[in-house]
This record gives C-alpha cells, structure tokens and sequence, in this order.
C-alpha cells in the first residue's frame, strides 16, 4: 500500500527541513521490557550469549532493512528466493525454525511461519538481538535454532530524535523520522519510515537470458534484458507509536502500536537452467506476479510489576494481523491479469491474538528463577473455490528458568518447558494436535581479565505450520494432520572476551543433531490427493517426518582499535550441513562467510570506511520438473567504500558506493543480485 498522505508529506517536509540526508547516531534507549531476559534490582548480570546489532552499527554500515542488518552476525545468512524476499538462516536453521520476535512478541505469519526480511526497516529499532542454540525458553515455542528479537527505542531525554532522509541507484529515496520525550513519570516515543525503489541496477557483466516458450516450442522469450531488474519495485512505510507509564522505579506500563504496508513486484526467473519454460505450469519463471499489498498491523500491552522486593511480574498482551494479495499475469508486460477462483488472485489474511505471563523470583539467595505461561490463537483465512478456507491453531507453552550463580566466577542457566498446539478449525480435513519438551542446561566461566567461556546444551523443538499439515498443493498435496515437531539437540563451545589490548573477540563451535524433520513423499495411488471442485490428480506427495540432519560449524569474530584513528574487524563462518536421510542437499546457505571492515578517522568531522561481504559453497535449487537438480553457485566478494562528513554537531552526511567493483552474483539461481549502488544519505539529530 501507498504511504498515508499525511505521513508522507511530514516524511518529505521533515527531511527538507533538516538539510540532510541517514548517518551515525549516538546509540538511544532500549525499550528494556521488549528484551527477553530477567529485568530487576537484585538479579546478577546475566551472563548472556546474546549477540547485539546496535543502531549504531545498523547506521555504520547502513543496514536499513532486517535482510541487510543480519550480515552483521557470524552464524547469519541470507537467501533470496523466487518470491523476491529476504530469507534469513541461523546456523543452517531457516526462519520457521528461529521466529522473528518484535519486543519480545512472535512476529511471523501464521500460516507458514515465514517473513520477508526485506519489509521490515531498521529505522525505528535500537537494536537487534541474536539468541543461538541454547536460546532463552522463555520466548516460548518453536525456537528450534535460536530466536531474533527486534528491540525498539525508548527515550532518555526530554525531547529527543533524529530525521534521516536517504537516495540511492534505482531511483530509490527512504525517509525516516524519530521521536521521543521521556517526562518524570510518563514517556511517548514516535517513528515513522518510508522506501520507495523502482528497481535495482544489474551487473554490467550480467548477459541476457531467454527462455524457450515451452518444452515442444524452441522460440525464444527475453525474460531479463539487463540494466534495470525487471518488476524489482518495492514500496514500504510504517509507523510506530508507542506510550509507556512509569509510576515508580520498578514498574513500566506500555501500550503500543504498529503499522506496517507495503507493495512489491516479483522479478522474473532469470536463469538457464533445465525444465524451465514460460507456460503457466512450468517453473519458477511462470511467475509474473506482484503484490499489490503486503500489511502488517499490531497492537500490543506490555508490563513490568514489582510483587514486594523479590519478585516481579511481567505481561504481554498482542493482537497482529497479516494481510497480503498476489495479482500473477501472462506474461512479464504484465497487462493480462490471470483469473481463476482456485489460484488466482491469491489472498491471505492472518492474524494473531496471544499473551505472556512471566513471574520472576530473587527470592532464592544466588538464584533468579523465572515460571512464565504463552497463549497464542492463530487465524488463517485464504482464497478457495467458491468459499473462504479457514484455520485456526492453539499453541500453549509454560516454561521455568534458573540462572544460578553457583560461585562469583561461574554460573549455571536450566530450564524446562512442555508446549502444546492443537487445530481448533480447519477448512476439509480433520483436526490434529501434538505436544513437545524442552530443555537447555548452560554453565559458563569468567576468566581472568573478564573473558568469559560457556558450554550448553538444549533440545529445542518445532511445530509443524498450517501449511506444512493442510497445504493441498493446488491439488498435488495430501494434508497430513498428524505431522509431529521437529527436534534438535543443539551443542556448543565458546568464549568471548578481550583476547589483548584494544581487541575484542569471540569464537564458538557449534553441532545440531537435527530428527524428524519434515519431508515430501510421494502418494500412490494419486487419486488419494483429489479435492472436491478439482480435476483429478496427476501427482501426489506429502510431508512426513522422516529426515535427519547435522549441522556444525565455526564462528570467529575479532574487532581491534589501532591508535585513535584506525578501527578493523570482522567475522568469519563455517557451516556444514549433511543430510542424513539421503543424497539430496540441504541447500540456500554457504559454506564459508566472510565479512571484514577497516575504518578510518582522520579528524573529528571526516571519516571513511572499507567493508567486504564475502561468501563461497552456496548449494541451491536448479531445474525444475523432470530436469529438477542442485548446483552450487559461485563464491563472490562485493567492495562497499563510504565517506561521512559531520558538517555540524547535529548534522552528518555520507556518500558511497555498494558492490564498487560491478559484481554479477545470485543467492538463489535465476535471481541475479544488485550490481554497483551509489547512495547519499544523512542525518539531522536532536
């Protein structure tokens, strides 16, 4: 959806106003009750393994969408999938099996479990945080791999912000204002944000490719010409609000509020590989689609009580809705729209009411234990035949959490959890229900010099989605109510700390030993897959729980300062993914991921910066059909340089250039990536 007049016309005025366009800004206030950890005057430091992505950093290396923040973290990647979203995996573990949290509160869609990384902007957040293997339980359910929690502002100062206002290659322009007021007993904090981009340049290596018109017809079709990527537009806006009271110095009361819309074009397969064809059942080229909304809408209660001087009672209370169309064309001038009442248009309209209730006692001498209780209705409404199908699932989870401080140096974190999910309404077929355990023990060590070193062990758990039990396919799928969750047993090994002067340092190795997961098998006879409404089926799968897998790897990462002007770092990732219930390849992540920086403060208004974003032994998808196989894409380096200027206290600009050298990569095949980016951007703070 198009941004509300009003908001954009304060976006373009405020950013005018400023003289600038976004930078570096001094790091503000994190909203402490959206961080999923125990909060309180008598709790020890928690010795945390959290990794933390600042809005310092975000700004540094100008990460303005989450897809693009998450390189920023050893262990993280990103995948660019023929839906034209960012998809993010965690150590091997895709994003069904490490949920996006906003404050603390489940943030993806119900009925897959998915969320493009790309239509959430960074513009409002303080900061970013990354639980792995032995994730916290007290975020609740289906952190199979881990967990990310996006933690918004909250202001220090009586009257606080900042204006951002940013263009780049593509004709893209985003605009970003921040707004905040914190009073003795009451605070208000206000963001609003808005992207708009035509397209995003190729690399002038990238040669153009067509594609045949179907397997009999040796005719040839021009899918991708070069320069511009073809229907790569994307508009976003969103405004945040939110509204806290606090009446002393241990209690917080917040109401806030969230809306997010967005509009997008799917650019076409642009690849050679075999089996792909323009007819509409062919592959993933036949997809001429756009969207001509993609909605976000939340509103949520959060609290923080103190109970006498040894417990403390915290609360979430959310309602969010999901709400997304897919307009699919003949062709790619995108001028016959398709028109069928069991594909397309295609709709999807989700949303989900839930709460948390976490009570957390100091009254235990060296202990901080943590009792807390999730409730969550999930609702999914989509396009059928002649009616709407509906679904709705029931997932529960109380869990209980120790952090003991055995002696001044070490500390061991146990905890337990039972969950629960049951369909309550489902369109056809039957009704199912499943539970799962869970458990995580960690103990870690401070050293000398304040390093720390911890090992943990966790199994974690996943439920099966709405779609993996009930999706038909489009008739070539059986729904499998009684899919059961996926399991992991999740080990690691690490330290962090200063190794030596000026440095900072971490390095961790990882293994997941990984059951039951969820595989697609193939049905005979296949008249078991016929639907009422529907022609018989020519093909017949379904998932199953029948997969293994292993995951392990290794995680470096080191920052040094060297003298007053000189800053380095960088991180460096090992993942090693085996299928252990087959040949076929687990794919969409590399095997080696590099990213490095260098930067450069020649004087209190100028500096300058070098960073490299850098991958190799990236397996994917290739074919489709009869021709379907993997390939494994080739390794790439990309070069960004940027300049920033402080022209004044409160005003910086910047300039740079993103992929310098015109590299011609992809993440996924027939989806090349963006070739040489300029930009400017700046930042007016207050």
């Amino acid at each position: 959806m198009m941004t509300p007049p009003s908001l954009r016309a304060c976006l373009y005025g405020c950013a005018a106003a400023s003289l600038s366009l976004p930078a570096l800004a001094a790091d503000g206030g994190a909203f402490e009750l959206g961080v999923v950890e125990v909060i309180g005057p008598r709790a020890t430091p928690p010795a945390s393994k959290q990794t933390v992505i600042s809005q310092s950093l975000l700004r540094q290396f100008n990460r303005d969408t989450l897809g693009e923040a998450v390189g920023l973290t050893p262990g993280l990647s990103v995948s660019r999938n023929s839906r034209n979203e960012d998809t993010v995996y965690l150590r091997g573990f895709d994003i069904r099996q490490v949920p996006l949290f906003i404050d603390g509160i489940p943030a993806y869609v119900p009925y897959d479990g998915y969320v493009d990384f790309s239509r959430f902007t960074t513009a409002d957040l303080a900061e970013v945080r990354i639980d792995k293997g032995a994730a916290s339980l007290l975020y609740g359910p289906n952190a199979l791999g881990g967990a990310i929690n996006l933690v918004t502002r909250k202001p220090t100062e009586k009257l606080e912000g900042d204006i951002r206002a940013g263009l780049a290659a593509g004709n893209r322009q985003q605009y970003a204002l921040n707004l905040g007021s914190r009073q003795d007993s009451w605070y208000v904090q206000l963001g609003a944000s808005y992207s708009d981009s035509h397209s995003f340049p190729l690399s002038g290596s990238y040669d153009v490719r067509a594609l045949p018109t179907s397997a009999s017809n040796p005719s040839r079709t021009v899918l991708e010409d070069g320069g511009n990527r073809n229907n790569a537009y994307q508009t976003d806006s969103r405004i945040s609000l939110k509204l806290g009271f606090t009446p002393n110095a241990s209690d917080e009361y917040a109401l806030g509020y969230v809306r997010q819309d967005g509009r997008k074009g799917n650019p076409p397969y642009a690849g050679e590989a075999p089996g792909q064809y323009l007819s509409i059942g062919g592959g993933a080229n036949s997809r001429f689609w756009q969207w001509p909304y993609w909605d976000l809408e939340s509103a949520y209660f959060i609290s923080n009580t103190a109970l006498g001087d040894a417990h403390q009672l915290k609360t979430r209370v959310y309602h969010d809705s999901y709400r997304n169309k897919i307009l699919a064309y003949s062709t790619g001038s995108y001028s016959t729209q398709l028109s069928n009442t069991s594909n397309f248009p295609s709709w999807y309209n989700d949303s989900t009411s839930g709460f948390s209730v976490e009570l957390t006692s100091f009254a235990i001498n060296q202990h901080v234990l943590s009792l807390a209780y999730h409730h969550k209705i999930d609702k999914h409404a989509d396009n059928g035949l002649t009616l709407t199908k509906r679904y709705e699932d029931l997932t529960r989870s109380l869990a209980l959490e120790d952090r003991w401080q055995l002696a001044p140096a070490w500390q061991l974190r146990l905890g337990a959890s039972h969950d629960s999910r049951s369909a309550k309404e489902v369109y056809y077929w039957p009704t199912g229900s499943t539970s799962a355990n869970n458990w995580l023990a960690e103990l870690s060590h401070t050293l000398h010099g304040g390093a720390v070193a911890y090992a943990s062990a966790a199994r974690k758990t996943r439920f099966p989605t709405i779609k993996d039990r009930y999706s038909a396919s489009l008739g070539s799928g059986l729904p499998n109510a009684g899919l059961t969750p996926e399991t992991a047993l999740n080990l690691e090994l690490g330290i962090k700390g200063s190794p030596w002067g000026g440095a900072q340092g971490q390095a961790a190795l990882f293994h997941s030993g990984i059951r039951d997961l969820m595989q697609r098998v193939n049905i005979t006879p296949v008249s078991r897959c016929n639907q009422p409404g529907m022609g018989a089926a020519t093909s017949c799968t379904q998932w199953q729980n029948i997969a293994k897998a292993r995951h392990r790897g290794v995680e470096l990462q080191l920052e040094q300062t060297l003298g007053s002007a000189w800053k380095l770092g960088g991180h460096y990732t090992w993942l090693d993914r085996d299928n252990r219930s087959g040949d076929t390849p687990l794919t969409d992540t590399p095997r080696h991921k590099l990213f490095a920086y260098l930067n450069w403060k020649p004087s209190e208004r100028w500096d300058a910066q070098l960073s490299v974003d850098a991958e190799h032994g990236r397996v994917v998808a290739y074919g489709s059909g009869n021709a379907a196989s993997y390939t494994t894409l080739p390794g790439f380096a990309l070069a960004n340089v940027k300049l920033g200027y402080q022209a004044m206290r409160n005003v910086r600009l910047e300039a740079g250039v993103n992929n310098l050298f015109d590299a011609n990569y992809q993440l996924s095949d027939g989806y090349p990536m963006p070739g040489r980016v300029w930009f400017v951007n700046g930042v007016y703070q207050f």
